[in-house]
């Protein structure tokens, strides 16, 4: 399945997710902010990436798209995933299809920017006049939600609009705000291209200044948060660590030549898009840097700040060993124990896998023992005493 956040985009997910409805063809949505009006005799200022992000995470979210994407840096910020509905589009009662919603997915991208906008000193008519940074990474991951890079209304160069109900309603592909039925936004006046020759969807005059694709070759060297942990090139912390040892144990170790340790590398990268191929991903969805999808499938849960709950740890030491093999009660804190126990030497490392099961049990009462505890009160089952002794030996936390 392709990754619902779009990889290397900053996370802020609203919440309020929605299905769409898949009747409907897999559809994505053009806009352009539009937060101010300029002219060639008087353009303005251009309104910061961080504003815009800034409404669509406050008062703006009841009109929040799915991405926020800034054509002068490639920055981008994700506010649903893409298999939610997200708010960018009126969708008013006489229409016939509820107009964020009518597609496999209904994908919509605002790019930051209004005409005649002044950045850095220089004016940009157009959205293709920028350097539409970042673009090939979004375009890569749209498709990969089956969006095929045609525009049934056809590719926006003005501001004029055309609304078909029967297209919107039956054709795949891109569309324009200024295509949208029961929609009076006539945005956004051009779009760049998707890198296709002659045909549909082509530019009729190729966009300046755009970014060249990076090599193949050259790892990709940005980062990501997941679950408050980042990854990606010189990202740190343990969370590394167990994602290069669960890359060896999958057998996608192979540019480790020391390792894995807790400092991300191209060497983490390079072993990670092997990961990713080997799952069906490729392009720029299998350039090496973890999305959400893709490292719950690798671990089986997602990794989280280095807090373990003494009542969540006694919760999964009692529940997992009965429950069916793998069983996770609280996958991500477990997994913190049983690695803090793994370099304790108490527990092989291809058993700290989240579930607090019979193994990790026993390799818990181990601990006790350790910490001079006999008989029952070294039953495997944490207690506060030698689980906050076990998070001063090897870095976390202890809350009730």
């Amino acid at each position: 399945m392709p990754e619902p956040w779009l990889p290397g985009a900053e996370i802020h997910d609203l919440g309020d997710h929605a299905p769409t409805d898949h009747q409907y063809p897999p559809k994505a949505i053009a806009h352009i902010t539009w937060d101010r009006n300029a002219t060639a005799a008087a353009p303005q200022d251009w309104c910061s990436y961080e504003d815009l992000v800034g409404y669509f995470t406050g008062a703006g979210a009841g009109d929040a798209p799915h991405l926020v994407w800034d054509p002068f840096t490639g920055r981008t910020t994700q506010l649903f995933p893409a298999d939610s509905r997200s708010k960018s589009l009126l969708s008013p009662a006489q229409s016939p299809t509820r107009t964020n919603r009518a597609g496999q997915v209904v994908i919509q991208i605002e790019a930051v920017f209004f005409p005649y906008c002044r950045h850095q000193g220089t004016v940009y008519p157009r959205l293709v006049d920028t350097p539409c940074a970042g673009w090939d990474r979004i375009h890569a991951w749209i498709s990969s939600w089956g969006v095929p890079d045609v525009w049934p209304m056809g590719r926006p160069t003005d501001f004029s609009e055309h609304r078909d109900e029967h297209v919107w309603e039956t054709r795949p592909g891109w569309y324009a705000h200024a295509h949208v039925p029961y929609n009076d936004h006539v945005d956004p006046g051009s779009w760049p291209d998707f890198g296709a020759g002659p045909g549909p969807g082509a530019p009729s005059d190729p966009p300046p200044h755009r970014q060249p694709v990076p090599p193949a070759s050259t790892p990709a060297r940005y980062q990501v948060t997941i679950n408050g942990l980042a990854y990606g090139y010189g990202a740190h912390g343990y969370q590394v660590t167990v994602v290069g040892r669960a890359l060896v144990a999958a057998g996608h170790g192979s540019h480790y030549q020391s390792g894995p340790g807790p400092d991300w590398t191209d060497a983490d990268t390079e072993n990670y898009a092997g990961y990713q191929v080997s799952l069906g991903y490729s392009g720029q969805a299998a350039d090496g840097v973890p999305g959400e999808a893709s490292l719950n499938r690798l671990l089986g849960y997602l990794p989280g700040p280095r807090t373990v709950s003494l009542a969540h740890a006694i919760a999964a030491a009692r529940t997992d060993p009965g429950a069916a093999q793998g069983h996770r009660t609280y996958g991500a804190e477990v997994a913190i124990v049983e690695q803090a126990l793994a370099d304790e030497g108490l527990l092989e490392q291809r058993w700290v896998d989240g579930s607090f099961g019979s193994l990790t049990v026993t390799a818990y009462a181990g601990w006790q023992r350790r910490c001079g505890y006999t008989a029952g009160a070294a039953d495997g089952i944490p207690g506060r005493d030698s689980l906050q002794r076990l998070g001063a030996a090897q870095g976390f936390a202890v809350t009730d």
